[in-house]
């Protein structure tokens, strides 16, 4: 999977090595300044994520797609990046998945050619850093103001806080999260006390609720992908052809399609996870930033065809991401050396489901003075420390030590 951008909201020429082209690894994280365009390539890749699936399960044709305008006004209003389309130079986007290759030039998404290939259903979650807020309200209606995505996350909140049965381990702090279904309150357990999520600190606020999704969601795929329901090309047939007589009974409202259209695709089981998060370390100290990661990665590493999207401010994440794919690096010598001192040293620090390959993840940074970005260089897989986020706290250093020079002046 990989997508081009070219005049896109901040995005001006996009990458500048590999014809344009940014790869969507099993792992893809986005780092940067605020307003570099991070949020705007997860959300455009979100955003194609879910037109592919659509498609290739039915919802629509691919001559409904291809209207002009279609692409603007019903897909990019869902993460607010209608009015991104530049008005002076043309915006051209470039989408190969892994069943359609589009391309949105004129304002019009193309579909340029269909891939045949299989195609694993996903489960696509947008998770957006706005997410504090759902520990206040109960429905998407007291979000009026906020966006489809967090209603969305908001909805799926609400499905994973009834799975839990008794309570949830959360990987901060040892943390319990339970359910009280008859005061519809989701409460974090400690060893000594019992708080509500609504009380809690910021970064609970913002971390259990990725948690509590990301692991529901993954579970309910993961045990799907066990009685794999994939739909051959007989099915896919009849299944279109029931969605175009539900288009075209003019007895239904367009709410009423679209809660047929879903009901008659929930059989078809979601085999993967492609989990699109937002600063996941918001509001955490780096140890519980650690945590969260560690969680993620684990998440995704639980199915082959899981993908992970992590955009960041901190500092501290390549150096995690480093950790895991160096831990991977030993893990594989280790075995093959049969040295099971090793094995089994590494696997006290870091156990096998939090190992990163290093063929399977992309780092970009962003750059926001000119609307590019850059892949990262590695050393044997080793995410480079010239980057923006290490320069920041280099720079800090650097103001630290002339303080002290100016303290012996005086």
């Amino acid at each position: 999977m990989k997508i081009r951008i070219k005049n896109f909201g901040p995005i001006k020429e996009g990458l500048l090595e590999n014809e344009g082209w940014i790869k969507i690894s099993k792992n893809t994280i986005f780092i940067g300044d605020q307003g570099s365009g991070k949020s705007t390539i997860a959300k455009l890749i979100s955003t194609f994520m879910w037109i592919e699936k659509a498609l290739t399960r039915g919802d629509f044709n691919e001559e409904w797609l291809e209207k002009k305008y279609r692409f603007r006004k019903d897909f990019l209003t869902y993460h607010r990046l209608e009015n991104y389309i530049s008005a002076h130079e043309e915006t051209v986007i470039d989408y190969i998945g892994e069943a359609y290759h589009f391309k949105f030039e004129k304002d019009i998404l193309k579909i340029v050619f269909r891939l045949n290939t299989s195609y694993q259903l996903p489960q696509i979650m947008y998770v957006p850093a706005e997410r504090n807020f759902i520990s206040y309200v109960r429905t998407a209606k007291e979000l009026k103001l906020a966006s489809d995505a967090l209603n969305e996350f908001l909805t799926e909140f609400d499905h994973a806080k009834k799975t839990i049965n008794n309570a949830l381990n959360f990987p901060i702090n040892n943390l319990l999260v339970s359910y009280d279904e008859y005061l519809d309150v989701v409460n974090l357990i400690g060893k000594d006390y019992k708080i509500l999520l609504s009380e809690s600190s910021s970064g609970f606020q913002s971390s259990v609720p990725l948690f509590m999704v990301s692991n529901y969601l993954s579970q309910s795929v993961k045990f799907r992908s066990g009685e794999s329901n994939r739909m051959n090309n007989d099915q896919q047939y009849r299944f279109r052809q029931n969605v175009e007589a539900i288009s075209k009974d003019k007895n239904l409202t367009d709410e009423q399609k679209r809660l047929a259209i879903s009901a008659l695709s929930a059989k078809f089981n979601k085999e993967v996870f492609f989990n699109i998060v937002e600063e996941p370390e918001q509001n955490l100290f780096p140890s519980s930033q650690l945590e969260i990661i560690k969680s993620l990665i684990s998440i995704n590493n639980k199915i082959p065809g899981n993908k992970l999207i992590i955009t960041s401010h901190s500092p501290y994440l390549i150096s995690f991401l480093g950790i895991m794919i160096e831990a991977y690096n030993l893990f594989n010598k280790a075995k093959k050396n049969e040295n099971k001192q090793v094995l089994n040293d590494l696997d006290n620090l870091l156990t096998v489901d939090l190992l990163i390959n290093p063929d399977q993840i992309s780092i970009y940074e962003m750059n926001e003075e000119d609307g590019t970005l850059r892949l990262l260089p590695n050393f044997e897989g080793i995410p480079s420390d010239d980057n923006f986020l290490n320069k920041g706290l280099k720079k800090s250093n650097e103001i630290f030590d002339k303080l002290l020079e100016l303290e012996e002046q005086l």
